[in-house]
């Protein structure tokens, strides 16, 4: 399937060509933008401005700003976008109604998507030099490039965005992951994709727990889990906690309510099926973890991003969250892990508890806790508990 196209005066030019070729590798959807200035580039500076782009201090440095509002600062020269997109979806929603078990993103429940995409991208950009002369320059990106992807597939026809500021496809809905590649070939651009499909609907607002969904399209991102589960290195706001659930790494809330992703189709990509070691893990298992064990069993995965430091983390707040007995040694074990950040949300999950043994745990470690803000975090879980004898 390929975006609308706009006529063009042979069937056989390398636009088309091209396109044909991107299906061949297996892309879902193809579209062609031009090398323009994004037309939300005023939104995106206005996002950034009001700073919902929270620690993500990548996004708002200047030389960046710049190479995202214009591609030839990326690509000098750039003329044409070739935007690309895959399905992800399966692997239904998870164990959401198991608190003993972790709930991941659907993109991180198998290989990190970036080695199939780049594999793929690199063939297109080979080809396109086949296609279109050997002399074209071309640059692709995953989602990690000074590109405005999302504004970009918009124009290409691959799409509206949603209220809930993903890109949603009226056949494929929003499990898709984007690319691109910035060339300087006078390629035949698409119809941009002018209809908004999500109509009076708000479900993705509402059952955003957090509050993240400010209003129809603005994120911000300091609220999103999936920003407290991934982006974010420090403590996760005490707040904001109780909220995450045993949502340990993403969270797809917002496009599991979303009335276009009922009917999507499962992907065709074997390698974005869900692995069985990454799918519904035991939270006690996972807190167990040591550094030698996070590398060797996620060292091809999207949860290689948070470290084990991060994923523990993760994993302490959904112990808590779950306040069963049976998380108590993982726990008690998270409250003498070396990483502060571990002992500190530790700390905090086991003030969840109504248990002895807990407040034994936490105050013994508070006496040679050397760290200031564990030492807070274990003050504050010991609030109101009466003091063992």
């Amino acid at each position: 399937m390929t975006a609308k196209k706009r006529p063009t005066s042979s069937a056989s030019s390398p636009t088309e060509a091209i396109k044909a070729r991107a299906r061949q590798l297996g892309f879902d959807l193809v579209g062609i933008a031009p090398a323009e200035r994004p037309v939300h580039a005023d939104f995106y500076l206005d996002w950034l401005k009001h700073e919902y782009n929270g620690e993500m201090a990548y996004l708002d440095r200047d030389d960046a700003v710049e190479r995202r509002l214009d591609p030839a600062k990326a690509l000098p020269g750039a003329r044409s976008i070739i935007m690309v997109a895959m399905n992800y979806a399966g692997g239904g929603d998870g164990p959401a109604d198991d608190p003993s078990r972790a709930v991941l993103a659907r993109y991180a429940r198998a290989v990190d998507y970036h080695t199939v995409f780049e594999e793929k991208l690199a063939e297109l950009e080979s080809s396109i030099r086949e296609l279109a002369g050997d002399k074209v320059k071309t640059r692709l990106y995953v989602d990690y490039g000074p590109v405005l992807e999302r504004d970009h597939a918009q124009r290409a026809g691959l799409g509206w965005i949603g209220k809930n500021t993903c890109l949603i496809n009226t056949e494929l809905g929003s499990y898709i992951f984007i690319g691109e590649i910035l060339t300087d070939a006078q390629l035949e651009p698409d119809d941009p994709f002018s209809l908004d499909h999500c109509g009076t609907c708000d479900r993705c607002i509402w059952a955003c727990p957090t509050g993240a969904i400010e209003d129809a399209r603005v994120l911000d991102a300091r609220l999103c889990i999936s920003y407290q589960t991934i982006e974010l290195r420090g403590p996760i706001a005490i707040e904001l906690r109780p909220a995450i659930g045993n949502r340990i790494f993403g969270c797809d809330i917002c496009q599991e309510v979303c009335p276009w992703n009922k009917e999507a189709p499962q992907t065709s990509e074997p390698r974005f099926k869900p692995r069985d070691d990454i799918s519904g893990p035991e939270l006690i298992e996972l807190m167990q973890l040591s550094e030698a064990e996070f590398d060797a069993r996620f060292a091809d995965a999207p949860l290689a991003r948070a470290k084990r430091r991060g994923l523990l983390r993760n994993v302490a707040i959904a112990l808590g969250n779950w306040g069963d007995r049976a998380a108590l040694p993982a726990l008690l074990g998270g409250l003498n892990d070396e990483d502060p950040l571990v002992r500190g949300h530790a700390a905090w999950a086991l003030g969840r508890f109504d248990d002895p043994s807990a407040v034994k745990a936490l105050e013994f470690r508070l006496e040679f806790e050397d760290d200031g803000w564990v030492r807070t975090e274990i003050g504050l879980a010991l609030e109101g508990k009466p003091a063992n004898e």
